[in-house]
């Protein structure tokens, strides 16, 4: 007999009956509030968008489109279109009963589910034309320590010509993530990640990547373990449009890095230390920055200090970062806000331009680029169905 968890989460699988209903009622409450006015105005007049949505979770539930679309409302004009490209794997030998939801719930692995592209794409195309207007989708089922790994991105493109913009959030390194990966985790010196950011230049993808800047728990060396790596892969793509998720921080990699000793004799830098270095650096023009998730709010809220100074970086690179959730699989519209909410003492000390480009205009200009390059090289490199047996 299955336990209370295990029952719980087959129910959700069971016909995504909950998702659906709700998807069902959110999206005639949608309909009936905006349907005078056209996709266009609401883009136009949304408050922001959002770079980093993921509409499924890890064992790959989540809400309808239409119901997602009633959780924007006015407020979100546009957003990625994301899935979880890791499956958690229910081991009954490592939980039993008791069927784990989250990458945290359990020591079993996690596999690459490449489905999900075919998924989200599916998904997309269901969608009236206007209205997909607001969402734009993203790859995510590959490994980046696979060698074939462009091959599934190019395959993505070619079944589904005219869906995707970018690849990702896809994940480098990852705290308690990248080690549950079954095959190994991913590297930043692989030939498969310069194979990845190579081919996003080709076609205009944008790359969206997860890469913590450091260890967990680390012990304060002269530069953060990944931050030089990260940096040696991104001068090799000036081509690549990248965006570097959560600035970078992570679960337990916090901002501020404590020096290894009282006898250290060079102070660690600090993480807007590095922030700044990388948004004043030429060589990484091509690199901004997304402001997501709920700890990333907390890391940059907590203290006046930390705040002004991340207030400071935008406002004088305001072209650089864009605004994020990371909201996964989220299930209403005050959940799914309040990330965006929880910057508030960020937003109120940003240049009213600076604050249109981080919420808005960087990410219009990024994306909408990237639907030009792809949808171009789509028509150069797919076949008509009609030539293909030829």
């Amino acid at each position: 007999m299955l336990g209370p968890r295990a029952r719980h989460i087959g129910g959700r699988f069971a016909s995504a009956g909950a998702f659906v209903a709700l998807g069902a009622a959110i999206a005639s409450d949608w309909r009936q509030e905006i349907q005078a006015k056209s996709v266009g105005d609401v883009i136009e007049r949304a408050e922001m968008h959002d770079v980093h949505l993921h509409r499924t979770d890890y064992i790959q539930g989540g809400p309808s489109l239409q119901g997602f679309l009633g959780m924007m409302g006015e407020r979100v004009g546009r957003a990625t279109l994301t899935g979880i490209p890791l499956q958690q794997t229910w081991s009954y030998s490592n939980s039993g009963d008791n069927a784990p939801a989250y990458y945290l719930e359990s020591d079993a692995p996690l596999y690459y589910y490449s489905f999900i592209d075919a998924v989200t794409a599916t998904a997309y195309l269901a969608l009236e034309p206007e209205v997909r207007k607001r969402f734009d989708p993203m790859i995510v089922g590959f490994n980046p320590a696979d060698m074939y790994a462009v091959d599934h991105i190019r395959r993505a493109l070619q079944t589904f010509p005219g869906v995707f913009s970018g690849c990702g959030e896809f994940t480098i390194h990852k705290e308690f993530v990248s080690a549950k990966i079954a095959g190994g985790p991913p590297s930043l010196r692989d030939p498969s990640f310069d194979r990845i950011l190579r081919f996003c230049a080709e076609t205009g993808l944008v790359a969206l990547i997860h890469c913590d800047i450091d260890v967990p728990f680390a012990k304060g060396d002269d530069l953060p373990a990944y931050a030089r790596q990260m940096h040696d892969a991104l001068v090799r793509h000036p081509d690549t449009a990248v965006i570097w998720a959560h600035l970078g921080l992570g679960r337990v990699v916090h901002p501020v890095r404590p020096s290894a000793s009282a006898r250290a004799t060079k102070r660690a830098p600090n993480h807007l230390e590095i922030l700044r270095y990388f948004v004043e650096n030429d060589a990484l023009r091509h690199v901004h920055f997304d402001i997501s998730w709920s700890e990333v709010a907390r890391y940059i809220t907590e203290t006046e200090t930390g705040l002004e100074a991340t207030a400071q970086i935008l406002n004088e690179h305001p072209t650089r970062f864009l605004f994020g959730s990371d909201a996964l699989a989220p299930d209403g519209t005050e959940g799914y806000m309040s990330v965006y909410e929880s910057f508030a003492p960020l937003w109120e000390r940003l240049r009213p331009n600076t604050r249109y480009l981080v919420t808005k205009g960087n990410y219009e200009r990024l994306f909408d680029a990237a639907a030009l390059r792809v949808r171009a090289w789509e028509a150069a490199n797919t076949k008509n169905p009609d030539d293909r047996d030829r």
